[in-house]
């Protein structure tokens, strides 16, 4: 069984050991245990095979991955262990006791080193996926009753959208703090992904939309039907604007039988009404905890236009010039209101999203993952359900190398004092269809229209509103 001839020299062993980390089973061929060689190394063969034959068959290999954590924590964490195992073993049976006594100690070093080595990959893979399922779970829920991956979507398994064109995701910026009561939406953008393509048209909707109009039927249109006005604050402001939505429907369940917490669903559904869309889900971001994410990437290179005032007393400024902006920078650039306006700060708050979209590119999420993780479970709320993920992370993956476009619904787009609601529509239904086209965007006015009304209305928007996300955000406004 074992009349191969061992390794006589130092060089020899380290030489049969760092095969065996690659080969598991050389060292033991070499030294005669014949059996057991054939065996490891016929396991490791077939191992690779079925793990290249998974990645060649599975249609949707990363979400699937996705959908499979605890498997891939348990294997690699086992395998660690095993790898570990033959790499002593192999420096066992290669007899290191024949040789001299300083050739013992360093390949004994050696050999130890060797062994965590071939460890430390199984460890980092367990560590990244233990963090990320942590994480995952912390954010989305755990089930859906109508995930696309139920009724149609479960009988042609091809189609996890259920034969939808489009999938539409409300983004939200809120400001929720210690000493604020409520939700409040200062930031609100729909993601419209067409689910072939990946190409995304971001609608941007000003906080301080007025009147705005909820679909007939519901319990905020029954109570409001002529739009969502009511009495002006006692300092003169105004609770009844767009952002204001989620927060009226939390404090005020009578209108809703007693139901509690019902923001989120009047807010997507009334800016799915006011867009002429459906929304399928809401991620509400924390703004603050926006900047810890923007942090943890290692910050953001953004072009200043123009100085920047923030603060109480005007006492803090981002200085006009092309710069990387750590997170409480970015956070004031993209939000500050100082000698500026609602719409000026979209525009600001798009070119920060689109900063993160093409900054934060895989080598640096690999690089600062456990550090993006905890930013990312302070961050975010929303009622994407858990079981959707193995189709969202491919389709989030086509966005980012896909064409992605916005439209900001800001004057003299739109007038927010008096919205006109069909043209808002109008807009919206032609940047997705232009989204969905491989040809670069037309004017607006040279569109086809289902419609004289619609066609009007495209001819008073003029050139096509759809920009590029980073359009204007290079200093040339």
């Amino acid at each position: 069984m074992r009349q191969a001839k061992e390794p006589s020299s130092a060089g020899a062993v380290l030489g049969w050991l760092a095969l065996a980390a690659l080969a598991p089973g050389a060292a033991h061929l070499r030294a005669g245990w014949r059996k057991t060689g054939l065996a490891l190394i016929s396991c490791y063969i077939v191992g690779v095979l079925a793990l290249l034959a998974f990645a060649l068959t599975t249609d949707n290999l990363l979400g699937t991955l996705v959908a499979r954590m605890t498997a891939i924590i348990v294997s690699a964490a086992v395998l660690g262990v095993t790898w570990f195992a033959v790499i002593v073993h192999s420096f066992i049976v290669l007899r290191p006791g024949r040789l001299p006594q300083g050739g013992q100690i360093v390949t004994g070093t050696l050999a130890g080193l060797l062994a965590v080595a071939v460890v430390l990959p199984f460890g980092v893979v367990t560590q990244y996926v233990w963090t990320a399922q942590s994480t995952i779970n912390d954010i989305f829920q755990e089930t859906s009753s109508d995930a696309p991956s139920s009724g149609a979507a479960a009988e042609r398994p091809e189609d996890p959208w259920a034969g939808r064109q489009r999938v539409n995701i409300l983004l939200l910026g809120g400001d929720a703090d210690d000493n604020r009561i409520g939700v409040r939406t200062d930031s609100m953008n729909l993601a419209s992904v067409d689910v072939k393509t990946g190409n995304t048209v971001l609608f941007s909707l000003p906080r301080n939309l007025e009147n705005v109009r909820f679909r007939p039927g519901t319990p905020m249109a029954q109570h409001f039907p002529n739009g969502f006005r009511l009495p002006p604050d006692p300092g003169g402001g105004r609770s009844d604007l767009l952002n204001s939505v989620w927060e009226y429907a939390d404090a005020h369940p009578e209108i809703f039988g007693g139901k509690q917490h019902q923001g989120p669903r009047v807010l997507m559904d009334t800016i799915g009404y006011t867009l002429g869309v459906k929304v399928d889900w809401y991620a509400l971001v924390n703004m603050w905890g926006f900047a810890r994410l923007i942090d943890a990437i290692g910050g953001i290179t953004i072009t200043v236009e123009k100085d920047v005032v923030f603060g109480k007393y005007n006492e803090g400024l981002v200085k006009a010039g092309t710069r990387k902006l750590k997170g409480a920078d970015a956070m004031w650039y993209a939000r500050s209101r100082t000698f500026s306006d609602d719409y000026t700060r979209m525009r600001r708050q798009r070119c920060v999203l689109g900063a993160l979209l093409t900054q934060a590119d895989p080598a640096t999420v690999l690089m600062r993952f456990n550090r993006i993780a905890l930013a990312t479970k302070e961050l975010i709320r929303t009622d994407i359900p858990r079981d959707l993920l193995k189709n969202l992370v491919p389709l989030a993956l086509k966005v980012k190398n896909a064409k992605v476009t916005s439209v900001q619904f800001v004057p003299p787009l739109i007038n927010t004092g008096y919205p006109d609601w069909e043209r808002i529509r109008t807009i919206a239904a032609k940047a997705m269809r232009d989204s969905g086209d491989t040809k670069p965007p037309v004017a607006a006015t040279a569109s086809a229209s289902p419609s004289p009304k619609k066609t009007a209305a495209a001819k008073r928007a003029g050139q096509n509103p759809a920009k590029g996300i980073t359009d204007g955000c290079d200093g040339s406004l």
